[in-house]
């Protein structure tokens, strides 16, 4: 009787602690790609996204969340805590991931979506894994890099009923994975890494008529409607202004009436893009719901850099739902994407890595639902949050990779609504494009322009530099920006140059009359 009481204790005692080991929290993070600052409807849009409003407006939105202004170093810093190249970059060979870690820890690990690193993610930490792994792929037809599981995967003309299309699969594939997640009876790790809205401009027709005419009014009055909102929802101080237009953006009345009408139909696809990112944003949401786990979910949404004003246009004169179609749009639309901020994806002004972030967790965070916090974060954060909420264990080597140490630091302490201990410095890079910020204060240069420098406490939209009023902090900054680029970075070459005496001029204007881009 004894023994059969003391076995009863025992046993209680082990489910009780399975329970509890259990009970740590999903992880859904999601990262659009080329989605600008005001490009979703709780950060100034008018693209209808119900989906992510509804998120922010329960949960928590950043207003200065970075990232690092381009497609593969996002990705890299996010999934491994480090800059692109202390981590190795694309090869990540210096870094873990965040699904090596939490599988460690006990987590099922899925990823759905853009890869656009060496190798596959199954070879980094996912226990499933669909997507492509090319940078950019046709969202109706998709190319040769597309793997299921580690195995080429063909890309069907119809899935789950209907004819195929990238964002639509990328979100059955991550709602096929969480069901595989909780038939493993381990919390779940699922990475949506979306290819929307980056080029090419595809979708199907009955989703860009919806929106065709909306844009007939330009960029210009774009952008003081999208600011107008921002300030309304308060994601800026009233005494914030709007960022000039950029002098390598025509003024929207300069245009002639064709022009006009195949601007206003770009974007146009591009906000269609942007509204079926939300719809299937949202289906994955319900999911959770469905299944009980939307409360003990981390749910988090970013974007990998700020809008893209690449001009590389072919078969103008084809509708964006053709497969053959390849349209972008350029900055004149990138300018009004990033509103209120200057410049784009590749440069390191707030308009190239100042993102989006929602953060959503009705069991994890104590702030009001709809707060927005002013606090400064970064993408190398998402490690050391994931590592705190999973109790695991940050390593010094993979495999054959000796692990470099963690930059980030856990968001945790803003999602309890505390003041967190911030960066000291936060660097930033991207070819010919750097930036340091320290505090209010932001150094940062353009194509290997002269340095600028911005408090951006006072100027968050970097129209007044003071770098002639302060040239000793221009020096000390720009003393630390080399120093992590060359001994924490490992950068060489081009990368460890001088700037210049002078800013360097920009333009992403190019012809496409013929149909294609006009070098």
């Amino acid at each position: 009787m004894m023994l059969r009481a003391t076995f009863s204790v025992f046993l209680l005692l082990t489910v009780t602690f399975s329970i509890q080991a259990d009970d740590r929290p999903n992880i859904v993070l999601i990262m659009a790609d080329d989605l600008g600052f005001s490009d979703i409807g709780c950060y100034g849009s008018e693209i209808p996204t119900p989906n992510l409003d509804a998120l922010a407006n329960n949960g928590l939105r950043f207003t200065q969340f970075y990232n690092t202004s381009k497609c593969h170093s996002s990705r890299v810093s996010l999934l491994t805590g480090l800059y692109c190249d202390q981590a190795g970059s694309e090869s990540l060979s210096r870094g873990a991931t965040i699904a090596e870690v939490l599988k460690q820890a006990g987590y099922f690990t899925a990823m759905s979506g853009k890869w656009h690193l060496s190798k596959q993610p199954t070879d980094f930490g996912f226990d499933r894994y669909w997507g492509h792994l090319s940078g950019a792929t046709n969202f109706f037809t998709g190319d040769d890099t597309f793997r299921y599981n580690g195995k080429p995967y063909h890309v069907p003309k119809t899935l789950n009923g209907r004819p195929f299309y990238t964002t639509h699969a990328i979100a059955d594939y991550a709602i096929e994975f969480i069901d595989e997640g909780l038939a493993s009876e381990k919390p779940f790790l699922m990475y949506l890494p979306f290819n929307a809205p980056h080029y090419p401009l595809q979708a199907p027709e009955a989703d860009v008529k919806r929106h065709l005419g909306n844009y007939d009014g330009g960029w210009d009055e774009l952008r003081k409607t999208r600011f107008a909102k921002q300030l309304e929802l308060g994601l800026f101080p009233k005494d914030t202004k709007l960022s000039t237009r950029s002098d390598h953006v025509p003024a929207w009345k300069s245009l002639s009436d064709e022009d006009r009408q195949w601007e206003a139909n770009r974007m146009a696809v591009f906000a269609a893009m942007v509204d079926l990112l939300d719809q299937n944003i949202g289906r994955v949401v319900q999911h959770l719901q469905d299944t009980g786990e939307f409360d003990n979910t981390l749910i988090l949404f970013c974007s990998d850099n700020g809008a893209c004003p690449f001009e590389r246009t072919r078969g103008r004169f084809k509708d964006p739902w053709d497969p053959e179609s390849y349209w972008l749009y350029d900055a004149s639309w990138a300018n009004a994407g990033n509103t209120p901020f200057r410049l784009y994806k590749q440069n390191q002004h707030e308009g190239g890595i100042c993102s989006p972030m929602i953060a959503h967790w009705p069991r994890g965070l104590t702030t009001q639902p709809g707060t927005i916090t002013a606090q400064p974060a970064h993408l190398v954060d998402f490690m050391a949050t994931f590592l705190e909420i999973a109790d695991a264990n940050y390593p010094k080597q993979i495999n054959d990779r000796m692990i470099d140490p963690l930059v980030g630091k856990s968001l945790l302490p803003i999602f309890t609504g505390e003041q967190r201990e911030a960066h000291e410095t936060l660097y930033f890079h991207f070819r010919t494009d750097r930036a340091l910020r320290q505090g209010p204060w932001k150094l940062v240069s353009a194509k290997q322009g002269r340095w600028e420098l911005y408090n951006l406490d006072q100027d968050r939209t970097e129209m007044n530099d003071l770098a002639s009023q302060y040239p000793q902090r221009v020096d000390a900054m720009k003393a630390i920006w080399f120093d992590i680029a060359k001994n924490q970075e490992r950068l060489k070459g081009i990368h460890l140059q001088p700037v210049k005496k002078t800013i360097t001029k920009l333009n992403f204007r190019k012809d496409t009359s013929s149909g294609s881009v006009q070098n």
